[in-house]
């Protein structure tokens, strides 16, 4: 007989709002080993802290990479990419200083189906477009535009009833 395991409850621990990102895309990134490697060392040695990355799928050998970094190191950020853009040949790399990430956090959304996509309807239906995503075990993380931050905030706080004490550890 096979045991049957619990779902393990997804419980909201914290809705965390950073109005103090920016995005960087590289357009054009040609499909090798190693210059992904090459791109986040040069802006690791330039003390900058990158936090989400997206890659997208390979098409005619190259991809995009999109990333956010603290506002405050936009203008780092630009020097070193000009360097990376001379080296690897790179047409266009893209800023956005006009973001905001909205993560939502807590325990069991690995075992609990559907906590994404109730966070992304619930920012559909107030019409807030997601320009990136990022998840692990414990967190869901989405970037919109800085003027949306605080209204996705609200849409995600109401969709989890995270003022209910059962569903929300405040705190984290």
């Amino acid at each position: 007989m096979i045991e049957e395991k619990p779902m393990e409850r997804f419980v909201v621990s914290g809705i965390v709002l950073n109005e103090k990102e920016a995005r960087v895309t590289i357009k054009g990134v040609a499909d090798r080993p190693g210059i992904a490697g090459f791109i986040f060392t040069e802006l690791a040695r330039a003390n900058i802290n990158v936090d989400m990355i997206v890659q997208s799928s390979t098409k005619e050998g190259k991809n995009d990479i999109s990333f956010t970094v603290e506002e405050k190191d936009l203008k780092e950020v630009e020097k070193v990419m000009e360097k990376i853009k001379k080296e690897w040949g790179i047409k266009e790399v893209f800023y956005d200083s006009d973001m905001a990430k909205v993560s939502l956090v807590g325990a069991g959304m690995q075992s609990h189906p559907g906590v994404a996509a109730r966070m992304f309807t619930a920012l559909g239906r107030e019409k807030i477009n997601i320009d990136m995503i990022s998840t692990s075990e414990i967190k869901i993380s989405c970037v919109v535009k800085k003027s949306q931050g605080k209204k996705a905030v609200r849409a995600i706080h109401k969709e989890f009833e995270a003022d209910k004490e059962e569903d929300f550890e405040p705190g984290i």
